[in-house]
């Protein structure tokens, strides 16, 4: 048997999108950039992950409240990227993992030249910020009735200390960077995608009558974790009947009807990045004629906009394709959210809100949802943007 190979995304590739970065805060005024990984959730309920900007920057899942630190103009050049990790703790690692030494070794792991304690933190920021006084804020901004971003924080407690301090606004920087995928970027997302595909075939298999919707869900996923992904990249949607209509359905407790039609809205996890496929089945194996008729109403409406994925549209001209199908064909208010968004490091990625671009992934989702007659109709792909005609990286999955 032929060994495929497992992508993966090499350390020279976060050493690159580091760099990158960091020329740009160097245009901002030599300015200094935070990027903090997050909280550690002791809870038990859900496996921990890092905030997708440091995780897009470092490769690093398993370092909690770790600070990435850049700094383009430090007259050292091993310390203008800067890792600061949280002490050790042997009593608390008995109960979360032991944790490695900051060594030669480690470093090597993590391509980063300098790694810290997070205790020294605050000390080497500060010799920074004298310097440079220059920051750039690179997390979203929050709205005014959510706590700050966690960099901003930081820089806004700093800029009291040191006057003549400025702040600079690099919060597109890295939506921007991480709507283009790289080709080991790419490579991971097919391969959620394919695993995704193994996954909705036994999905096909258990979606009869008298089955439950939930039997569906258990099949999808344990075919991924079967093909070789450790989660999905989101609750999984297993609605049938009324319950197709309902977008974000989740109890996936229904029994299944003769006669019903299925929408199935799962996506397997790999490497850190997301599928994001739905389809609709109808369980007995035959559409009625008003089934039919809003499926490929549907699906013609998806393949319109689809067709319309090129490089310099934007994504409400991809939406307004698949709007006028649908739309003519009498059902415009029936079609009642966006086309779709961008995908990768998560489900619902960073979107810099610009024209489609060579590199962008984004999922294409028309639905028409008729809750007075129980009916609903969801069609979606994972569509590569490329310098010619769309790649369908979810075509193995039938429609």
């Amino acid at each position: 048997m032929k060994r495929v190979a497992i992508p993966t995304i090499a350390n020279s590739e976060f050493a690159a999108r580091r760099e990158s970065v960091m020329r740009s805060l160097a245009r901002d005024g030599n300015a200094i950039g935070l990027v903090l990984a997050g909280d550690a959730d002791h809870s038990l309920s859900n496996a921990w992950r890092p905030n997708p900007n440091f995780e897009y920057l470092t490769g690093i899942t398993d370092e909690a409240g770790a600070i990435l630190l850049l700094d383009p103009s430090h007259p050292v050049k091993a310390r203008r990227a800067q890792l600061y990790l949280r002490p050790l703790n042997s009593e608390l690692e008995r109960w979360d993992g032991f944790r490695e030494p900051v060594s030669a070794a480690l470093k090597s792991r993590y391509g980063i030249e300098t790694i810290m304690r997070t205790n020294s933190f605050s000390r080497f920021l500060l010799e920074s910020a004298k310097r440079a006084k220059r920051f750039a804020c690179l997390h979203p901004f929050a709205p005014h009735n959510a706590p700050i971003s966690a960099d901003l924080a930081i820089i806004r407690e700093s800029t009291t200390r040191i006057p003549g301090s400025t702040i600079g606004d690099q919060t597109q920087l890295l939506p921007s960077m991480r709507a283009v995928k790289s080709a080991a970027e790419i490579a991971c997302v097919q391969r959620a995608c394919d695993i995704t595909a193994v996954g909705f075939a036994a999905a096909l298999l258990a979606a009869k009558p008298g089955q439950t919707e939930f039997d569906v869900q258990e099949a999808v996923e344990h075919a991924y974790k079967s093909a070789g992904a450790r989660s999905t990249a989101y609750n999984t949607i297993s609605g049938t009947g009324f319950n197709a209509t309902v977008l974000h359905y989740h109890a996936n407790s229904k029994p299944i009807q003769a006669g019903e039609l299925l929408v199935l809205d799962s996506g397997a996890s790999f490497g850190g990045y997301a599928a994001d496929v739905t389809r609709t089945f109808a369980v007995s194996g035959k559409f009625t004629p008003r089934q039919k008729l809003v499926y490929d109403t549907v699906l013609k409406s998806q393949l319109a906009s689809i067709r319309a994925c090129r490089p310099g549209a934007k994504m409400s001209e991809v939406d307004a394709a698949a709007r006028k199908v649908i739309t003519q064909a009498g059902f415009g208010d029936n079609f009642i959210h966006g086309i779709g968004h961008h995908l990768g490091l998560e489900v619902h990625d960073a979107d810099p809100a610009t024209a489609l671009e060579p590199g962008m992934i984004v999922t294409i989702e028309p639905g028409i949802y008729i809750p007075e007659e129980s009916l609903g109709v969801r069609i979606e792909d994972d569509i590569l943007i490329t310098s010619g005609a769309p790649k369908v990286l979810t075509s193995s999955i039938p429609k």
